[in-house]
């Protein structure tokens, strides 16, 4: 039997984090584990406001290991964090212009009746509807 052989991503999503929470304090507080190459908390643009998560570069996906089991689910401001391996950024989805062909012409035309219209059976199952 072959051994799995499974890589980690160096990069950490860090989240549920209270909103007093800088970019400083994720670093001073990963960096009792090891090297970090990158601090990145994630704000409102309106706002410029902490939207509660960030991203962690650690320097080695080992590290990042270590980071992750040591810190996940530790108190830090007054919450407990969520620490899990960071995911490749995936395409924006709930456009509107996403289901519809825009500039193609519809085959839905309100106005005709393309099926047949429904008839009525002669015998309705329905006892209220039967004569005796």
């Amino acid at each position: 039997m072959q051994a799995l052989n499974i890589t980690m991503n160096s990069k950490l999503y860090v989240g549920n984090l209270a909103s007093n929470i800088t970019e400083a304090d994720l670093q001073q507080v990963f960096s009792r584990v090891g090297a970090v190459t990158q601090v990145h908390l994630v704000l409102d643009p309106a706002t410029q406001q902490s939207r509660g998560h960030a991203f962690v570069t650690m320097a080695t996906a080992e590290l990042a290991a270590a980071a992750l089991s040591e810190l996940h689910c530790r108190s830090l401001g007054g919450r407990y964090i969520t620490v899990t391996e960071a995911r490749p950024p995936q395409e924006a989805k709930g456009r509107m212009s996403e289901g519809f062909a825009l500039g193609a012409t519809s085959a839905f035309n309100p106005g005709s009746q393309s099926e047949k219209p429904r008839q009525r059976s002669p015998r309705s199952s329905h006892p209220r509807d039967r004569r005796r």
